[in-house]
């Protein structure tokens, strides 16, 4: 791999999105309500009868029991139990609204329960939650369905649990296994905790156990996460999704009890991605792209082989062009030609509820623009290339009339060692996958037209 150069760090070292939608949260507006999205499912159902293609659901369940300062997730702090109760009946009032719209019985082959920690939730209340899903949903046999997990609120007896509800992925959040790290972050677990919840999983049957790091935590070195590098090759999970830490304290309350003075330098955050990707890639695993590594015989390896990668709102993602239907305070969902978010505190989306209403409260249409640009996007996070002429087939544009400002962007990046341009197409170098964040960045009018960048993490 070419060497990185202080100037690349320096100018790489801004704010930039991650892509897991085009165009970002951030374009969403307030306009977009419960009418454009009820539109929106009427238009799925307007498709032929029978030929919908299954949906993919995501259900947010926002409660934790301790605060963790690094998390910029929609939580709720509570040790009250009680409150999932009453979250348990909204969410029934939600399904039954897309029920209404939908009809019953539509075929699902994603489910993810995030959160804030989806395990906060008892058996008692994890068996009616997929018993109410399953009154409204039809789960497709060899679907992949997946629930965040902490480590420190299970066992194997709750893991068994899941497993008999039907949970065939589990993602634990490990973030890193260095104690003192733990310690500044609040988030203290030890790594022999972890191992057992594995072999446990195993055991149960759990076809993929994904594991969640964070790089950038303070007090971190590149020397210190070699070592937590080495304790996950030991573990040897079936994905890993390695994430770079964002310190945005204006944003997220958590974040301003972590002293900026012992957080890690560009540097050494560029670091620690690229021992990581010598000490994962050494160990087998395959480099999916910017943020995920899997073993080769995971369906996420398969999927890059084949060309069937994408990425959604959970990040990278083996269902391409699939509806997500949204469920839960804050949750973004993507039906269409449309996104949109339910409110993002229990007050509103509980009320609007209780009005009948979908808590759809902000969202987008996409024009044809964005839709153009979102297959361009994805094509580079998802592939690291680009042919024009796809683009062209698919759109009926002549890329190099259409995008001949971007081309010239890219060509800096060429004489970089980012990308390289020919008659055909676009490629991403491997140096270039340090930067695919900023690569695709030339292609989103929103970010290259305002130049507002702060709302993001660093592409470092």
């Amino acid at each position: 791999m070419s060497v990185i150069t202080p100037e690349l760090l320096v100018r790489f070292d801004v704010p930039g999105p991650r892509y897991t939608s085009y165009p970002t949260a951030d374009r969403f507006v307030d306009a977009f309500g419960e009418a454009d999205y009820i539109q929106a499912l009427a238009h799925r159902q307007m498709g032929a009868v029978g030929k919908q293609p299954p949906l993919s659901l995501y259900l947010h369940i926002p409660f934790c029991e301790s605060l963790c300062y690094y998390c910029a997730c929609n939580k709720i702090i509570t040790k009250h139990k009680e409150q999932a109760a009453t979250y348990l009946h909204y969410l029934n009032k939600e399904l039954a609204l897309h029920t209404r719209h939908l009809g019953r019985g539509q075929a699902v082959s994603q489910l993810h329960l995030g959160g804030g920690t989806p395990t906060f939730l008892s058996d008692a209340q994890l068996h009616q939650l997929m018993a109410m899903l399953r009154e409204h949903f039809a789960f497709v046999p060899g679907g992949e369905y997946s629930v965040e997990v902490d480590p420190r609120t299970v066992d194997e007896s709750r893991l068994a649990v899941l497993a008999e509800l039907g949970f065939n992925r589990l993602s634990l959040g490990v973030q890193d296994f260095d104690p003192d790290v733990q310690k500044a972050v609040h988030r203290i677990q030890p790594a022999e905790q972890v191992f057992q919840l594995v072999a446990a999983a195993r055991r149960l049957g759990f076809e993929s156990v994904n594991v969640d790091l964070i790089y950038g935590l303070p007090l971190q070195t590149p020397e210190s996460f070699e070592r937590t590098l080495a304790q996950v090759n030991q573990l040897r999970p079936d994905r890993i999704a390695l994430y770079a830490y964002a310190h945005l304290p204006e944003r997220f309350k958590p974040q301003r009890r972590i002293h900026a003075h012992e957080l890690p330098s560009a540097a050494g955050k560029v670091a620690m991605l690229s021992r990581s990707l010598d000490a994962l890639t050494d160990a087998g695993y395959v480099y999916i792209g910017m943020d995920h590594f899997a073993l080769p015989e995971d369906s996420l390896s398969v999927a890059k082989r084949q060309g069937r990668l994408h990425r959604n709102f959970q990040g990278y993602s083996t269902q391409a062009d699939c509806d997500l239907i949204a469920l839960g305070v804050s949750s973004i969902g993507r039906v269409g030609a449309t996104y949109s978010q339910n409110a993002k505190t229990m007050a509103e989306y509980a009320e609007l509820l209780d009005q009948g209403r979908f808590p759809v409260v902000r969202g987008l249409s996409l024009t044809r623009d964005d839709l153009i640009r979102r297959s361009i996007i994805m094509a580079l996070m998802c592939q690291g290339h680009l042919q024009y002429e796809s683009i062209n087939l698919a759109w009926l544009v002549d890329f190099k009339t259409v995008f001949d400002a971007e081309l010239r962007q890219l060509e800096a990046m060429q004489s970089q060692g980012l990308v390289q341009l020919s008659d055909s197409g676009i490629q991403v170098t491997p140096m270039g996958w340090f930067f695919v964040r900023g690569v695709a960045m030339v292609f989103d009018r929103y970010v290259q037209k305002d130049r507002d960048h702060s709302c993001f993490s660093k592409i470092i």
